[in-house]
């Protein structure tokens, strides 16, 4: 009997490791499916429609708002984002675990939708670690790290809404406990009804049988 998947909604700091994580996860197991987004913005050199991102113009998007068949969206920069519903329920119809890396606004109107998703926020051991990633990066200014740490300071207050803190120490051991975090989510008795169900219809005939 095919299992349905689970839906799990990771977010966190920027610099805390979330995209490393999520790629090291899905290349071990493969009973996930990353969540691809939907936007309006132009493809950037090598993205490819479906892998990277759904990409559509403002029409096809404002569509999808109109029929509710998204998840969640927001506008950044001129830009539409968002997740599609039928992307996500067709994953976990296949019995694939789905996760969504969104921020924490999509994430909290994403469980308001589906109670039974769980929300996982990913840390650094330290805040001066988080500094530290953002800086090796070198990638970014100064005064770009700076505002990246505030909009930390600003997240970390949101920190409490989600069921779990996941600390990426090592991305090795953040996987493993991230993958297990997730699979005893199908082990809860309120994910296990159709199991539940099963048994108690298979012993009231056996009882009858006696």
């Amino acid at each position: 009997m095919k299992r349905q998947g689970m839906l799990a909604v990771v977010s966190g700091f920027s610099g805390a490791g979330k995209g490393t994580v999520m790629k090291a996860l899905l290349e071990k197991y493969d009973n996930y499916a990353l969540s691809i987004s939907a936007t309006t913005r132009a493809p950037r050199p090598g993205e490819q429609d479906g892998r990277e991102y759904f990409f559509m113009t403002d029409g096809q998007f404002e569509e999808l708002i109109q029929n509710d068949r998204l998840i969640e969206h927001a506008r950044y920069v001129n830009h539409y984002y968002g997740t599609p519903r039928s992307y996500v329920e067709s994953k976990m119809a296949e019995g694939k675990d789905v996760i969504l890396e969104i921020e924490i606004q999509g994430a909290l109107n994403v469980k308001r939708q589906y109670p039974d998703a769980i929300l996982i926020f990913v840390v650094p051991p330290t805040a001066a670690e988080l500094k530290r990633r953002l800086v090796s990066r070198g990638t970014e200014t100064e005064e770009v790290i700076a505002s990246r740490l505030k909009r930390a300071l600003e997240e970390s207050e949101e920190m409490e809404s989600y069921d779990y803190i996941l600390v990426n120490d090592t991305v090795d051991q953040c996987v493993e406990e991230l993958h297990h975090l997730i699979q005893s989510q199908h082990l809860k008795a309120g994910n296990s009804r159709t199991l539940m169900d099963r048994i108690k219809t298979e012993l009231h005939e056996l009882a009858e049988s006696l």
